[in-house]
């Protein structure tokens, strides 16, 4: 990890026996412009991951967890009425978590604001067919909701699968306090250097600015799970990966693994 300055050795100055004030000054001048052209030569950390945000969309993620006998149920019903909802948003992807969570669901839905998203709630409230048709029987079938709110990193974009039928796998990363000015580059060296050479699809990377702080999540589409489990195994043998890894898995708290299956409903599949 980069340093944000390093100290600088004294430089000590021999005087002449005799001295005044015109050559005190040059001297002193020579010496503050050496020391600021060393300091400037120092590396700093950067203090993000890429450019600034540059607009307002974001992502909401949402996490129904189901009651174990009704999860078909569940399933059946938001098959059938889910263009009710979607008739007010926009839905990125709708899956069942089928290994790192059973009985559970969870949809990605994207706003251009706070206030679109809080227009949308408002609609969703007074929409009769929703409330009746589909709120007042999915409610009762679930046992909790989770939901976080998050941006993608500057330097990822939503990616389209490069086919249908695949899986996804949701990895959520809870870093060590300090944000990306702190371990942003390494998070971002740890994913490309999966991506790049096809050790999976990255949809796209995300970081919280609701819900749990300092953790950031990356999407992944494969073809199938054994396809997953194949070049898993194969990157571990890749030295470039396992060196981005270790300098990653340092400011690293905790990590949480979810391979999940699209909806027959889902845009993404």
């Amino acid at each position: 990890m980069l340093r944000l300055c390093c100290s600088l050795r004294p430089v000590l100055l021999q005087r002449p026996p005799t001295t005044n004030t015109t050559t005190n000054t040059t001297t002193n001048t020579t010496t503050a412009a050496a020391a600021a052209a060393a300091a400037a030569a120092q590396p700093r950390v950067r203090l993000s991951t890429g450019s600034p945000q540059k607009h307002g969309s974001f992502y909401e993620f949402r996490t129904y967890r189901i009651r174990p006998e009704l999860n078909a149920s569940f399933l059946k019903l938001t098959n059938e009425k889910i263009h009710l909802r979607t008739a007010h948003s926009q839905l990125i992807g709708y899956w069942s978590v089928e290994y790192g969570g059973v009985n559970q669901v969870f949809h990605i839905w994207k706003y251009e604001s706070y206030s679109q998203r809080a227009s949308v709630r408002a609609a969703l409230s007074q929409d009769p067919s929703w409330m009746s048709d589909y709120i007042s029987m999915a409610m009762p079938m679930l046992t909790s909701q989770d939901n976080e709110v998050t941006y993608l990193v500057p330097w990822s974009r939503l990616q389209t699968p490069p086919k249908e039928g695949g899986v996804y796998e949701l990895v959520s990363y809870q870093m060590h306090p300090g944000g990306p000015a702190v371990w942003g580059n390494a998070f971002q060296a740890a994913l490309t250097s999966h991506d790049a050479p096809g050790y999976g699809k990255l949809v796209g990377a995300f970081h919280n600015e609701f819900g749990q702080g300092n953790r950031v999540h990356a999407l992944w589409w494969y073809e199938s799970a054994d396809q997953r489990a194949e070049v898993r195994h194969k990157s571990h043998t890749d030295a470039r990966v396992v060196a981005a890894v270790r300098n990653s898995v340092v400011h690293l708290q905790s990590q949480r693994n979810q391979l999940m299956f699209p909806c027959p409903f889902s845009p993404m599949k």
